[in-house]
C-alpha cells in the first residue's frame, strides 16, 4: 500500500485515511478555512501562496483629502515603432491621490480594442492573445479616453518611453500631460524585487493576474505601486510621484571619440541615430544633482579636455519619455 504525505502535519508519512464528505460550509466559514489553509502552508516555510489579484472597485466619488488624479495607461500594439505601428488595445485606470503619494480610490476605468489598418502579426497575437477576429469592427472610444485623461495630474505607464509615444500618436490629449515611468523611476531592487517586468513585480508582491491585457495590467500595476514594504517608509507610488516632481538633465555626448563608445555604453549611455530629432550621438539622462559629476566624467574620461561643453537639455515630467 502506498503511503501518503501529510501536507499540514509534521512531515512524517502516514497511512491514507478514508475520505469524509463534510457538510457544506457557509461563505464565511469557507473563507476562514481558506485563510487558515494558506497560513498553515506558509508557516511551513516550504510554500509561497500567490493570491489572484482582484480589481479594486470603482468609487462613486473620491474621498476627501485626495485631490490629485493619477491615470495608469497600458497599450497593446502591432509592434514597437510608434511611427508606423498602431494601438490595438488601450487600458486606463484612474485613481485619486494626495501630495504625499497616498493612493485614494479608483474613480474610472476604460478598456477598448481597435482594428488596425493591417493584420495583427502572429507574434503579437501570441503575446497578447488579441486576434484579428477580436478587433474586427472595434474602435477605441476617443471621447471616453479624453474624459479620463484631460483632468489627469500624472499619467503612469510601465515603460513610459513606449506608451507615451503611442498615446501621443493616437491622440493629442496625452501630449501636454506630466508622465512617470514605473520601470525607471522606482528603485525596485532596493525594495527586494529581482526584476522590473510587471509579471515579476506582481508575483513577488504575492499575486497573480491575467497578464498582457491592458486593463488587467493597469490594475496589477496599481496594486504593486500601492504595496507597503517592511523596510520602506514610502510606497512605490510615493517614490514614483516624488521622482516625477524632480527635473532631470539629458546630456548629449556629441563628437565623443568612436573608440570610447563601449565606455559610454557601459555607463548607461544610449545611442541616438538622429531620426527622432535628437543629436546623432550617445546620450544619458541624470538627476540635476548628478550633472556636475557626469560632466567631470565626460571631460576626464571621454573627451580628455577640461573645457568640453556637451549640449544639455533640462526635462520635467512634461517632457520626459517623449519620442
Amino acid at each position: 500500500m502506498k503511503q501518503q504525505f501529510d501536507l499540514f502535519g509534521n512531515g512524517e508519512a502516514r497511512e491514507p485515511e478514508a475520505k469524509v464528505q463534510s457538510a457544506p460550509n457557509d461563505g464565511m466559514q469557507g473563507a476562514q478555512d481558506e485563510i487558515d489553509m494558506v497560513r498553515r502552508l506558509e508557516e511551513t516555510g516550504r510554500y509561497r501562496v500567490l493570491r489572484k489579484l482582484e480589481a479594486r472597485t470603482i468609487a462613486d466619488a473620491p474621498r476627501p483629502g485626495f485631490p490629485l488624479r493619477g491615470v495608469i495607461v497600458d497599450t497593446e500594439t502591432t509592434g514597437l515603432n510608434a511611427r508606423k505601428d498602431e494601438i490595438i488595445e488601450i487600458g486606463i485606470v484612474v485613481f485619486s491621490f494626495d501630495e504625499a503619494g497616498n493612493i485614494g480610490d479608483v474613480t474610472g476605468v476604460y478598456g477598448g480594442l481597435q482594428k488596425p489598418s493591417v493584420a495583427i502579426p502572429v507574434d503579437i497575437t501570441r503575446l497578447t492573445g488579441i486576434t484579428d477576429a477580436m478587433v474586427a469592427g472595434q474602435k477605441i472610444d476617443i471621447a471616453q479616453v479624453k474624459a479620463l485623461i484631460e483632468p489627469a495630474d500624472l499619467i503612469i505607464a510601465h515603460n513610459a518611453g513606449f506608451d507615451r509615444a503611442f498615446c501621443e500618436t493616437f491622440s493629442p490629449v496625452f501630449a501636454p500631460k506630466a508622465w512617470a515611468c514605473s520601470v525607471s523611476e522606482v528603485d525596485w531592487s532596493a525594495r527586494g524585487f529581482e526584476g522590473t517586468k510587471l509579471g515579476y513585480l506582481i508575483g513577488q508582491a504575492g499575486y497573480f493576474h491575467d497578464g498582457h491585457r491592458a486593463v488587467d495590467d493597469c490594475f496589477a500595476l496599481l496594486e504593486v505601486l500601492a504595496q507597503d514594504g517592511p523596510e520602506q517608509s514610502a510606497t512605490p507610488f510615493a517614490e514614483l510621484f516624488a521622482a516625477s516632481q524632480r527635473s532631470r538633465v539629458r546630456i548629449f555626448a556629441e563628437h565623443s571619440p568612436f573608440e570610447m563608445k563601449d565606455h559610454l555604453k557601459a555607463r548607461g549611455y544610449r545611442w541616438s541615430d538622429g531620426s527622432d530629432g535628437r543629436p546623432k550621438c550617445w546620450w544619458v539622462e541624470v538627476a540635476d544633482d548628478m550633472l556636475d559629476d557626469e560632466l567631470r566624467y565626460l571631460r576626464a574620461e571621454i573627451y580628455r579636455w577640461p573645457d568640453a561643453d556637451p549640449p544639455l537639455k533640462r526635462l520635467t515630467a512634461l517632457e520626459r519619455f517623449k519620442a
